[in-house]
């Protein structure tokens, strides 16, 4: 909906998120690329300028009020935009390696960004290594998380040269960008579930009852969605205002293709199946018992290859994955959870949770914030896994060597896991509360170990 110039009307979903910001979970993606040499600020700003602020009105535009009682806020141009205020440089603290890069990201993973803004950052980091990296922070009303890894991207180029090849174009930023830039992103980035074939069914239900009455309908996903519940285990607790984010090394993507040959399974499968593990091994090495849990899973609902919408926006549903975190060996754990992932495929549950969220964007606060609160309570965290491009990238010349990016959190919901895949290697990222997880490095070591047990069988084999 379109109001004055420069005014728009925030969309219903993207309201949701916008109320679901709370002190101890900020609605917030939290991204980082690092590179392995020094990434050069005025070109790093001119390239934010180019393909982020001048393509997306979102990226210079700040929330206002409704102009009703009961209507969506707005979207207005900020008239005292500056790019300054959203760039920032840095540089981390001798030795300058990944500790210091975590501990850097966990510092601003819990400060609100200015509604009085845009509401974005992004940080330069310098002295990483022999390098730098490029952190970002988007909040989730902007866009939904594989949009924003399309964007994020399409910040980078096939050469080092490329953005200084670059032709500025006339006309401001109405047609300002490069479609072949934005188009690489939608091409080269994609979720590991997508699910639009189902998606126009319910894709406007009018009303919340709508969604809930097709739930209803189709039992499982009913019982799931109102009567699931997690039980009490060492996750479990009222989440603080600080997080920890830590990462596992790269591992070769053909190496999880040799894993997933064990059992017909995917990357996706083997790496979901061994973050499972990993959680199993946390829950009793901190005194509970290995029971299945259930995370959330997001759902892209963009067709793949269409480039993005100027608007952004949130365009994907969530669906409740009982991980296969009960005590099972291995490769009994990889194949259960292939059974699990193909079930979700196969589901009408991803279009439900779209008509439910995009039902309560149409509700107040109060009764949004409780329904909210019930339905993330079904699951510890968010599980994301993006398929990245498959070859070299580079930002305002510098080689990308590696990407993570994090969604937030809700309610009392305390792991978040982000799978990324990129250049033909993975890294698995965890982001948990600081005050109810305090020792993420021993998920890390139990996936590690977990994908060293699967390797070792399907080189025996």
């Amino acid at each position: 909906m379109v109001g004055v110039i420069g005014q728009r009307q925030v969309g219903a979903v993207d309201a949701v998120w916008l109320n679901m910001d709370r002190p101890n979970n900020l609605m917030v993606i939290d991204s980082v690329m690092w590179c392995d040499g020094p990434v050069d600020l005025a070109r790093l700003k001119r390239v934010i300028q180019t393909r982020l602020v001048d393509v997306y009105p979102v990226f210079r535009q700040r929330l206002v009020g409704s102009t009703s009682l009961l209507g969506l806020p707005q979207w207005e141009d900020d008239p005292d935009f500056r790019l300054s205020r959203h760039m920032h440089r840095t540089t981390l603290a001798a030795p300058g390696g990944e500790a210091e890069l975590q501990r850097f990201i966990e510092r601003h993973m819990h400060r609100e960004l200015d509604r009085e803004h845009p509401l974005w950052q992004v940080f330069l980091v310098d002295g990483y290594q022999q390098g730098s990296a490029v952190v970002t922070r988007f909040h989730h009303a902007l866009a939904d998380g594989i949009a924003l890894s399309q964007v994020l991207l399409s910040m980078t180029d096939a050469t080092d040269t490329a953005d200084l090849e670059e032709q500025p174009t006339e006309g401001g930023s109405e047609q300002g960008h490069r479609p072949s830039v934005v188009g690489m992103a939608a091409h080269g980035v994609r979720s590991a579930v997508n699910l639009v074939s189902g998606f126009p069914r319910i894709a406007r239900p009018s009303v919340l009852i709508d969604a809930l009455t097709l739930a209803q309908q189709t039992g499982h996903i009913a019982d799931k969605l109102l009567l699931g519940s997690n039980p009490l285990t060492p996750l479990s607790g009222e989440p603080g205002i600080h997080k920890r984010a830590v990462w596992s090394n790269p591992r070769p993507v053909a190496d999880v293709k040799r894993i997933g040959r064990l059992a017909g399974a995917t990357v996706n499968d083997v790496l979901v199946g061994a973050v499972s593990g990993a959680i199993s091994s946390y829950l009793v090495s901190h005194g509970g018992e290995a029971t299945d849990l259930t995370t959330m899973v997001p759902v892209n609902l963009r067709p793949e290859g269409e480039p993005l919408p100027r608007e952004l926006g949130n365009r994907f549903a969530l669906v409740l994955l009982p991980l296969a975190t009960g005590a099972r060996a291995p490769l009994d754990r990889l194949a259960e959870t292939k059974r699990r992932m193909d079930s979700i495929k196969h589901s009408p549950e991803a279009v439900i949770t779209f008509g439910i969220i995009n039902a309560l964007g149409r509700t107040n606060p109060g009764i949004e914030r409780f329904l909210v609160d019930f339905f993330s309570s079904k699951a510890i965290g968010v599980t994301t896994n993006v398929m990245g491009p498959l070859t070299d990238r580079f930002v305002a010349g510098a080689r990308i060597v590696g990407v993570l990016g994090w969604v937030p959190g809700s309610g009392r919901q305390s792991v978040g896991v982000c799978i990324f895949s990129y250049n033909q290697v993975v890294r698995v990222g965890f982001k948990v509360d600081a005050s109810i997880v305090p020792d993420p490095e021993l998920l890390v070591d139990a996936f590690d170990q977990e994908m060293d047990d699967l390797l070792r069988m399907a080189r025996a084999v």
